[in-house]
C-alpha cells in the first residue's frame, strides 16, 4: 500500500465535520484542489531585527513555490529570533539562549495545532537553527531544515572584515592602538547586508551541522544569503521536502548515532563553534539518541582539522563556498574514512550527496587529506575538579596546551568587562566568570564582548579565561566554557577565590583549582545559593526547568 502523504492533514481537511475548518481555510485563499494536497507548513524564522535572519521572508516565498510545483500546498508561520550580536553583553543576551526552546515549543504547536504533512524550517541565527532540528525530532514528522546563508564579508582599509574585528576592535579601541574615528568606520563597514556571521561561528557551524546530520540537503547552506543562487535553493528545498514526503523519510530515522558522529567530526574538521557541544546534545536527547560531552572530545581526537576558517583561520563562509562548499568538506571526511557515508540525507545517502562536491583548482580554504592543518580537530572536553561535569575548549588554531595562573574572579559578565577595558587583567591571569550559567544567568551567556577585548587589548596569548557561561563561536584563544556543574548549584567553580592559582592542561584534559579537596569542600559547605534573578515570567520558569550544560541544557520537564 502505498504512503498517504496527506497522512496528517486529512484531520483538518476532510469530512462533513470539517466544514468550518475548510471555510477558514477558504477565507485566506486556498482553493478546492489546495486542500487535497499535502500541507506543508513552513516555519519561518524571519524578523525585522538582525541582519541573520533579515532575507527569510523572501526566501519563504521560494520555498513556497517549491512545494506548489512539487505537488504540495505550502503554509508559512512566524516564530522569533534573537540576535547573540545585537544583545551580547547585555542582560538581553540571557534571553538567546532560552529562545532556542521556545522557538522549537513554537514551531512544535503550529506543527502539531495544523497537522502539517511535512515541514521546512527557515533558520539563519544562532539558536534558530538546532531549534528547528529539536522540534523536528519531537514531531518526527517528515521535514528539511534550510539555512538562508551567511552574511558577506565587509572591507576597511583595503582588506576583508567581519563582526569578530569589530569586537576585537572594542579591545584594540580601549588599547588605544585604534581610534574612536576608525572604530566607528569599522562597525558600519563590517556588515555589508543581510546574512549569519561570515566565519566558522555558530551560526555557519549548525548550518554545517545540519548538512551532516541528514536534515538539510547537501550544499545548501554554502551558498551566501544575498547570492542569486540562494533563490534556486529555496524553490529546490520546497522540492526536497515533497520528496522526503512521499517517501515517508521521518527525522527519526535520519537521526542515528552515526549521524550525529557525522556531524561531531564536520564541526571539528571545520574549527567550528563550541556551541554545537549544547545543541548537538539537545537535538540527540529530542531524538532518543544516547550522546554524552565526552563523545565530541573522542571524535574531535580522530578527526583532522581541514578547513581553515575564521576565527582560528584566515577564511570565511563565503570563500568556502566559492572553495566547494560544505559538501567538499563532506567529501573528504567521507574519503578519508571519517564520516559514514551511508547515512542518510534529503537526497541520498551522505556519500552521493557529497560525491556532487566541485572542488576550485588552487583552493586552499579546505586542506588536503594528505596535509591537514592539524591532525586532530577543534573540540576539546576537559575534566578536573574544577569541572567535573565537564567543559569545552576550542582549540582550532595555535592556541597554548597549558596553563596556570592566579584568578580573577568575577560574578557577572559585565564586571568582567569593566575590568578589561580599564586594563586591570594581567598577563598570566586566569578570568573565572561565574553564575552565568543556564540556570544561573539564567541563559547562560556568550561572552565574546570580553574574549574579544581580550584578544583586542594583546592579551590573547597570555591569559586564559573560563565560565559557566558560554562563547560565541566568534571567541578565540584559551577559554573554556560550559563549565559544569555551575555556580548557581554549587559546583567548584563557586568555591574559586580572586588568587587561587587554577591549571589548564589540554595534553592531560585536565581543569583543576589547585587547593585540596579538603578546602574546596571547605568553602563549599559555607556556600549559599543566590536568590533567582528573576521570579516571574518566561526566564524564571526557564531557570526553574533548564539541565546541566553537560547534557545540552535541555528544558524537558521533570515528572
Amino acid at each position: 500500500m502505498s504512503f498517504d502523504a496527506k497522512w496528517n492533514s486529512r484531520t483538518i481537511t476532510d469530512g462533513r465535520d470539517r466544514a468550518a475548518a475548510r471555510s477558514y481555510l477558504y477565507s485566506i485563499g486556498l482553493t478546492k484542489e489546495d486542500m487535497g494536497r499535502p500541507f506543508v507548513g513552513i516555519a519561518n524564522t524571519w524578523v525585522g531585527t538582525m541582519p541573520c535572519n533579515f532575507n527569510l521572508r523572501a526566501l519563504a516565498e521560494k520555498v513556497a513555490d517549491g512545494v506548489r510545483r512539487a505537488g504540495g500546498t505550502p503554509l508559512e508561520f512566524n516564530t522569533i529570533a534573537i540576535s547573540d550580536g545585537i544583545t551580547m553583553g547585555t542582560e538581553g543576551m540571557k534571553t538567546s539562549l532560552v529562545s532556542r526552546d521556545l522557538i522549537a515549543d513554537s514551531i512544535e504547536l503550529c506543527a502539531r495545532g495544523y497537522m502539517f504533512d511535512a515541514l521546512v524550517c527557515l533558520v539563519g541565527c544562532d539558536k534558530t537553527i538546532p531549534a528547528a532540528a529539536m522540534a523536528l525530532a519531537r514531531l518526527d514528522t517528515p521535514g528539511i531544515v534550510l539555512y538562508g546563508g551567511s552574511i558577506l564579508p565587509g572591507r576597511f582599509d583595503g582588506r576583508d572584515v567581519n563582526i569578530q574585528d569589530v569586537f576585537e576592535g572594542v579591545g584594540q579601541n580601549a588599547a588605544g592602538t585604534l581610534s574612536d574615528a576608525d572604530l566607528e568606520r569599522l562597525e558600519q563597514a563590517a556588515c555589508p547586508g543581510p546574512g549569519a556571521c561570515g566565519g566558522q561561528f555558530t551560526a555557519n557551524t549548525m548550518a554545517l551541522a545540519m548538512e551532516f546530520l541528514g536534515l538539510s540537503p547537501m550544499g545548501s547552506a554554502s551558498v551566501p544569503a544575498v547570492d542569486p543562487r540562494k533563490d534556486d535553493v529555496g524553490v529546490r528545498a520546497g522540492e526536497v521536502v515533497m520528496e522526503v514526503l512521499r517517501r515517508n523519510q521521518r527525522p527519526r530515522e535520519v537521526l542515528t548515532r552515526q549521524a550525529f558522529e557525522n556531524a561531531i567530526a564536520g564541526v571539528a574538521a571545520t574549527g567550528g563553534s563550541t556551541n554545537a557541544v549544547l545543541h548537538l546534545l539537545a537535538i540527540a536527547h529530542e531524538a532518543g539518541v544516547p550522546l554524552t560531552i565526552d563523545d565530541f572530545d573522542a571524535v574531535s581526537a580522530r578527526t583532522p582539522l581541514l578547513a581553515d576558517l575564521k576565527p582560528g583561520g584566515r577564511y570565511v563562509a563565503a570563500d568556502l563556498d566559492r572553495a566547494g562548499g560544505v559538501q567538499l568538506v563532506a567529501r573528504r571526511l567521507v574519503d578519508g574514512g571519517f564520516a559514514d557515508g551511508a547515512q542518510a540525507t534529503p537526497t541520498g545517502t551522505f556519500a552521493e550527496a557529497s560525491a556532487t562536491a566541485v572542488e576550485t583548482p588552487g583552493q586552499d580554504v579546505v586542506r588536503p587529506l594528505a596535509n591537514p592543518l592539524k591532525a586532530t580537530g577543534g573540540l576539546v572536553i576537559l575534566h578536573g575538579n574544577l569541572a567535573p561535569e565537564g567543559c569545552v575548549i576550542k582549540v582550532a588554531g595555535h592556541e597554548r596546551l597549558t596553563h596556570r595562573g592566579p584568578a580573577r574572579v568575577f560574578d557577572h559578565e559585565q564586571d568582567a568587562m569593566a575590568a578589561v577595558l580599564a586594563h586591570a587583567i594581567r598577563p598570566g591571569d586566569v578570568v573565572v566568570i561565574r553564575y552565568e550559567g543556564p540556570k544561573g544567568g539564567p541563559g547562560m551567556r556568550e561572552m565574546l564582548g570580553v574574549t574579544s577585548a581580550l584578544v583586542g587589548e594583546g592579551l590573547g596569548d597570555t591569559v586564559a579565561l573560563l565560565t559557566d557561561g558560554r562563547f560565541s563561536g566568534a571567541t578565540r584563544g584559551l577559554m573554556a566554557g560550559h563549565v559544569a556543574p555551575e555556580a548557581c548549584v554549587g559546583g567548584p567553580i563557586a568555591a574559586v577565590r580572586d588568587g587561587d592559582p587554577i591549571s589548564f592542561d589540554i595534553p592531560n584534559r585536565r581543569l583543576d583549582l589547585e587547593l585540596s579537596e579538603h578546602e574546596i569542600a571547605a568553602r563549599l559547605r559555607h556556600w549559599r545559593a543566590p536568590a533567582p534573578r528573576f521570579t516571574t515570567g518566561v526566564m524564571a520558569k526557564y531557570a526553574a526547568i533548564v539541565s546541566s550544560a553537560s547534557t545540552g541544557a535541555i528544558t524537558t520537564p521533570r515528572w
